[in-house]
């Protein structure tokens, strides 16, 4: 209490010293202004003059203190720079708000929607209790050990790390302000992170102090100020993301002498803007002028530098190899709050680098051909946006892969850093002992020996290529099977990895001839890597016979073409002929065809179905019900006690939250956002916060993910939340996707293996988890504002869907999120073929479904029909009652039948909570 008065006292102190400064400056710049004009300039600079010399002068005395005393000084001019800009910075923060504000208003929001989604009314969360404050110090040790294993080494020549040399400068502003997550609903809680400086400090590295206190001021200047969630989508959308350094006329030849004389080790954080609603520009993801001279400036001044890479967005880092003296490239996405303690204890020694990249990291990011097609493209008769997948299949390494398959040099040319790379500080020896290649299963048993001098962690990746029958199924060159990450192997230690899947995982979807997944005849091989090009071994399976998978094997559903309407006008590349089918937007058509524009305009048929009783009494309760199939009669009896008005409020009131029904012993429950922890888009949300989705994938650990979801899942006990917006998982199909921070891969199988290990962890806890946004929400421009996506069945189902199906066989999750998107003519929340015939039928899917935060394309009466179960409307939620009252009126018995299905599907669901364990 001592203390804390202390504080008050000082605070008051400094408080009133920006008083009296600030009327001073108000009294000089009057005077001023009642000077002539000749006289004027001259005061203005004799002013500036003296400010100069005041800072040098502080300067002097800061050196002539002691350590503790510098420190003490040093904060508490930082306590008076912040209480003296804080009328500025709430300025900005009130206009963006009303930005904020004035853009909901446009979508139809009432007064009290928009007071109650600012202040948070109705999330309930309590996170100061005695097991939250436990759940959250176990979820910061999670985050820690993520980000641990989740860096990646990128380049390490001549051994330059770990530091010899535990002394380092610091370069560039972003240093400063690290990036420990993306902004929006994938932001989390940095209330507690660690500073890069103190990571170092915690490690053992001492840093260059006058180089930091130069950016310190430099940055003073820029008025560099890093922010998240709702503001930072705001200024995204705004255009307002900016992680440029400032021109580094800074850097004096005195500085840069200073900074050789204490140590010829140079570390540069190079980082990227991500947040959801924005995507980045190709010239976003390239070195900027300025960037650029810092790091040449560097690099040419000293013997060893180091490249931190703090970026959601794969960047396009072929500079590393134009200079001789950049020995060492760590990629730390953007590592949570702990991130900074990780890249300490890795530069110092202390944790070897186990990481491995989950993207391709090419010189130039348009050489992709999905980034052909990618930004905004409008209709000149329709109000709604497009894209084209015209890449097909070929997303990520399987365009590369694939494009150069004979052609090494031209593959190095083009390629940086492979999908899967990554490097150690140790070395590893691999002896496949057993493998076993079947018509059913593939089985190998890898030997990983450390035959290095210290402890380590490797990663064993298999893949496999498929025969390619010209002019036949589009295949990529190679695929990634399955993957196994030892333990901490200690120098001399071996371990055995057995890794396995089904043979049929190689099959291919044939979307011309058997509408079915095919296993042509031929040659199988099955590829033992470190990465997608680096093939320690390799095993032939030879099928004699082509093989049909007519159904799925786990539900019986038959196969068939769901999605011929996606399919759009549109050429599709093949790798039978790459130069006439190659990508191109030059020659694209504005003009929707005519079945398009009138899908938009066709009225809905009525329901053939019978209207369902309403208002009941039965005498049931939820809890009556636990236990009990879906489709038990006794359920028919329960839904038949709500009154029309119950269900519609219900579904439509689904923000963050389910509604209460007492009367029927229906509780209340709180969903939250976000992949990188719980956090609200409105207001902060005191929660542990984790690395984003790429760096948990960066770890390739599925147990590391499944401790991820198990430590969320504890937290919402302890908070009293029920249901986790997480995790996204579209793909990332260009470098320049706005949110592939918050989702982990160009590749669909690692993105569904990790997302259902964190479902598994979260749901063992009781807790719902939304697997999001299903589906092909690949990138944010027009998002908002109606998307239609022309994409191939073989695409949407190899793909894009392919990491929610993984994650429905493997983790039965209890919730899905419906994404923004509009497949062909139907907005993924309101198209039935997806969420009923795919995901419930072929998949077996048996939880609910909520949409994606309500827009004006987004209606409820559209999505109840169709098997989206909740809206997450959070400005709206009157307007989408008010339409399902009116669609009611046409349609008594679809819409009652409707809201009465999307009730019944929440209620099991939330049955299976911790909110009803005995």
């Amino acid at each position: 209490m001592d203390n804390f008065n202390t504080k008050r006292v000082k605070k008051s102190e400094i408080v009133q010293k920006v008083k009296e400064d600030k009327a001073k400056l108000r009294a000089r710049k009057q005077e001023i202004k009642a000077l002539p004009e000749a006289e004027r300039t001259a005061a203005i600079e004799q002013d500036k003059q003296l400010r100069k010399e005041q800072k040098q002068q502080t300067k002097m005395e800061l050196k002539a203190l002691s350590r503790k005393d510098r420190r003490a000084m040093k904060k508490e001019a930082k306590r008076y720079k912040k209480i003296k800009n804080r009328p500025r910075r709430f300025t900005g923060w009130s206009i963006v708000a009303l930005v904020v504000i004035l853009l909901f208003v446009q979508f139809g929001a009432t007064a009290s929607s928009i007071i109650d989604a600012l202040t948070g009314k109705h999330i309930t969360a309590v996170t100061d209790s005695p097991e939250a404050l436990a759940a959250r110090e176990q979820g910061g040790k999670i985050a820690e050990e993520i980000a641990n294993e989740g860096i990646v080494l990128l380049k390490n020549d001549d051994k330059q790390l770990p530091l010899k040399d535990k002394k380092v400068n610091v370069f560039g502003l972003a240093a400063l302000e690290l990036r420990y997550g993306g902004g929006g609903s994938g932001a989390g809680d940095t209330s507690r992170a660690v500073n890069l400086f103190k990571g170092l400090e915690n490690a053992g590295i001492s840093y260059n102090t006058e180089l930091h206190d130069l950016y310190q001021e430099v940055g003073a200047k820029a008025g560099s100020k890093a922010s998240t969630g709702v503001i930072q989508v705001v200024k995204g959308m705004l255009g307002g993301n900016s992680s440029d350094e400032p021109k580094i006329d800074y850097l004096s030849d005195e500085a840069i002498a200073q900074a050789k004389s204490y140590s010829e080790n140079a570390i540069i954080v190079i980082a990227s803007e991500s947040t959801e609603a924005s995507d980045a520009t190709a010239e976003q993801l390239k070195l900027t002028a300025n960037k650029r001279a810092l790091i040449e400036k560097v690099a040419q001044s000293f013997e060893n530098v180091t490249i931190v890479v703090n970026a959601g967005n794969a960047l396009e880092l072929g500079f590393v190899n134009e200079f001789k003296s950049i020995k060492s490239v760590l990629w730390i996405g953007t590592p949570g709050p702990y991130g900074a303690n990780a890249l300490g204890n890795i530069l110092a020694g202390n944790i070897n680098p186990s990481g491995r990249i989950t993207d391709t990291y090419v010189y130039d990011n348009s050489s992709a051909p999905a980034s052909e097609n990618f930004g905004d493209y409008k209709y000149d008769n329709l109000k709604y946006s497009f894209l084209n997948y015209q890449e097909g299949i070929y997303v990520g390494y399987r365009f590369y892969e694939t494009f150069f398959l004979n052609d090494e040099a031209g593959y190095r040319d083009t390629v940086l850093y492979p999908y899967g790379h990554g490097l150690s500080y140790t070395d590893f020896e691999w002896k496949v002992l057993n493998q076993s290649l079947s018509e059913d299963k593939i089985e190998l048993q890898v030997e990983v020996k450390n035959v290095g001098d210290r402890a380590g962690k490797d990663v064993v990746q298999v893949y496999y290529s498929a025969p390619y029958i010209a002019g036949g199924i589009e295949k990529s060159a190679i695929e990634l099977a399955t993957y196994a990450k030892t333990s901490l192997l200690e120098a001399g230690q071996s371990e055995v990895l057995t890794l396995s899947f089904a043979t049929e995982e190689m099959s291919s979807y044939d979307m011309n001839v058997e509408e079915a997944y095919v296993l042509d005849q031929g040659t199988y091989s099955i590829k033992v890597a470190r990465n997608v090009h680096d093939i320690v071994a390799s095993y032939d399976l030879e099928l004699a016979d082509k093989k049909v998978f007519k159904q799925d094997k786990d539900t019986g559903t038959p196969y068939e073409n769901r999605f011929e309407l996606a399919k759009g006008e549109v050429t599709y590349l093949s790798r039978n002929d790459w130069e006439k089918t190659y990508p191109s937007d030059e020659n694209i058509s504005h003009k929707a065809p005519q079945n398009v524009v009138d899908a938009f305009s066709k009225e809905p048929e009525a329901s053939t179905m019978e209207m369902p009783t309403v208002g009941a009494n039965n005498g049931l309760v939820l809890e009556d019900l636990k236990g009990l199939a879906f489709d038990d009669p006794k359920w028919n009896e329960f839904m038949d006690q709500f009154t029309l008005d119950e269900m519609i409020d219900y579904v439509a009131n689904g923000a963050y939250r389910t509604m209460a029904v007492e009367r029927l012993g229906v509780p209340k429950t709180l969903l939250m956002d976000g992949p990188a922890g719980f956090s609200y888009f409105f207001k902060p949300i005191e929660a542990a916060s984790y690395p984003s989705e790429i760096v948990i994938a960066a770890t390739w650990n599925n147990d590391l993910a499944y401790q991820m979801g198990e430590a969320v899942g504890k937290e919402a006990r302890a908070y009293g939340i029920q249901g986790w917006y997480a995790p996204g998982m579209n793909i990332h199909r260009t470098a320049q996707g706005g949110r592939n921070f918050e989702y982990f891969s160009e590749d669909p199988v690692l993105s569904g293996k990790m997302a259902a290990s964190m479902i598994n962890g979260a749901e063992d806890q009781g807790i719902i988890a939304f697997m999001k946004h299903f589906a092909l929400n690949d990138q944010e421009t027009n998002a908002r504002s109606g998307n239609l996506i022309w994409a191939n069945e073989q695409a949407i189902r190899e793909i894009y869907l392919k990491p929610f199906e993984i994650t429905v066989k493997e983790s039965s999750p209890l919730g899905a999120m419906s994404s923004f998107s509009i497949i062909g003519t139907k907005w993924a929340g309101a198209n039935s073929v997806l969420l009923n015939d795919v995901l419930r039928k072929e998949w077996g899917f048996d939880g609910f479904v909520s949409s994606d935060a309500v827009f004006g394309f987004m209606k409820a009466p559209d999505a109840v029909v169709a098997g989206n179960d909740l809206m997450l409307d959070i400005m709206t939620p009157s307007k989408n009652e008010k339409l399902l009252k009116q669609a009611y009126k046409k349609d008594p018995a679809g819409i009652t039948n409707g809201v009465r299905t999307s009730v019944q599907h929440v209620l099991y669901t939330i049955l299976q909570t911790y909110l009803f364990e005995k």
